[in-house]
């Protein structure tokens, strides 16, 4: 998979956790490979689970992905916005950018941002509507991640300056690699998509993403 993505240009790849011991696999993968890297995050899905602490002896990424997720019955609001301030307090006590997992939960979101001002970050997987994109672009300095998703929907579009490719994987894989597990080469998929979307040559969407990777990530 890591010979596909390097065949694809994509040479850096990002192993994200969502539980304490999925984290921990991330970062046992990372360390095992060139240019792969990890983060350490408890996914809102997790909340349930025993939120362990964990002394970074050796730093991830990021954190993430870690927020807010409404969108199945049942879901314990207060106990997902506990699991998320303890998450980006996290980040900021180690001065780590953030990977945030939104889903139909925008009012908190930026209800509990507003006492992390300092917080740097990127909406993965964005899937809501205008107004909440403009809200993002308008009051944060947060990137946008796009995905396989942009490739077979209507969802909105950010500006080129503020995108960050992403997989999602294994889900959410992009036209014309649908229903097969997604994987690190088919961002490229996605930057092919954007090109004509944002008017800019693929040179560009892959210059100018790389940019912003680099910018949140420090790598």
């Amino acid at each position: 998979m890591i010979k596909r993505a390097n065949e694809r240009n994509v040479r850096k790849i990002i192993c994200i956790g969502t539980s304490h011991e999925d984290s921990l696999a991330a970062r046992d993968f990372a360390n095992a490979h060139d240019n792969v890297y990890w983060t350490y995050g408890i996914h809102p899905s997790e909340v349930k689970q025993k939120t362990e602490t964990y002394d970074f002896q050796d730093k991830p990424i990021a954190i993430g992905e870690v927020g807010l997720d409404y969108h199945s019955e049942g879901y314990n609001r207060e106990a997902q916005i506990k699991l998320f301030e303890q998450m980006l307090q996290l980040a900021s006590d180690n001065n780590l950018p953030v990977s945030f997992h939104v889903r139909e939960a925008f009012p908190d979101f930026f209800a509990v941002m507003a006492n992390f001002p300092k917080i740097r970050g990127v909406v993965h997987s964005f899937s809501d509507n205008k107004k909440n994109l403009k809200r993002i672009l308008n009051e944060t300095n947060f990137y946008i991640g796009v995905n396989g998703m942009a490739t077979y929907s209507t969802l909105p579009t950010p500006p080129l300056e503020r995108i960050l490719l992403e997989t999602d994987a294994p889900f959410l894989t992009p036209v014309p690699f649908r229903g097969i597990i997604n994987e690190p080469a088919y961002v490229r998929a996605v930057a092919e998509w954007l090109s004509p979307k944002l008017g800019q040559g693929l040179e560009i969407i892959e210059r100018e993403t790389t940019k912003n990777a680099k910018k949140l990530f420090g790598f």
